[in-house]
């Protein structure tokens, strides 16, 4: 998770994750180079001491600062596409997690044998441990196997909510009678951290989202013994 000194982005837990990061720094090199190119434009035009008054047009140049950035625009474009088809792709895994928002918790359902089914609050301040994390931590924690897909169902039961995991590259609002799902890799054990991303009253910021990631043998003990 991130940490109050971190500069750079979050520690990818996913593949997916991983491709955003390659993406951020795609387009950081892009506009680098834009902001460079503008600035020493700025800078030669300031001290210049040359004018074109009477210049009425230039054609060339206006075909090269059209095709220009056009090729730049599709430069960002296509692995950007790329990207969101990668997002969307849903996995055949029978593993599934169903995240339901309520003011101002989740409930979880994972369907085993019978279906497994439980709330998660927020700890409060008063009752955490040491080396516990403020406004994250929770009473029950949702547990999904790591190496394998899992799909991850969304939705609301009363207001708009987002279940948001940063490191997992994981984003989906909960709306209201709607169902929304997403795949989720998770490539290695780990507790991660995450909030609700969308405004959903007083108590927004007390509703965590936190996930165990365990071996597949854990993680069938953890259901058999949940039964």
């Amino acid at each position: 998770m991130s940490t109050w000194g971190q500069l750079n982005l979050i520690d990818a837990a996913s593949p997916l994750q991983s491709e955003m990061f390659l993406f951020h720094d795609h387009a950081i090199v892009l506009l680098l180079g834009i902001f460079s190119l503008v600035a020493i434009l700025g800078v030669k035009l300031t001290f210049n001491k040359f004018t074109s008054h009477t210049m009425l047009e230039a054609q060339s140049l206006e075909t090269i600062w059209t095709i220009i950035p056009a090729l730049l625009l599709l430069w960002l474009a296509l692995p950007s596409l790329r990207l969101l088809y990668l997002l969307d792709e849903q996995s055949n895994s029978g593993i599934v997690l169903k995240s339901t928002g309520h003011q101002w918790y989740w409930s979880y359902e994972i369907p085993f044998t019978q279906s497994l089914s439980f709330d998660s609050y927020m700890v409060p301040e008063s009752d955490l441990n040491h080396g516990d994390f403020r406004l994250l931590e929770v009473d029950n924690r949702a547990t999904v196997p790591f190496q394998m897909e899992t799909s991850v169902i969304t939705t609301s039961a009363d207001v708009l909510h987002a279940w948001t995991l940063p490191s997992m590259g994981v984003k989906m609002d909960a709306v209201p009678g709607r169902l929304n799902s997403m795949s989720m890799f998770v490539e290695k054990p780990g507790v991660y951290y995450g909030q609700c991303s969308e405004i959903c009253g007083a108590n927004h910021s007390f509703m965590p989202i936190v996930v165990e990631a365990v071996s597949l043998k854990d993680f069938v003990n953890y259901l058999e013994g949940a039964e």
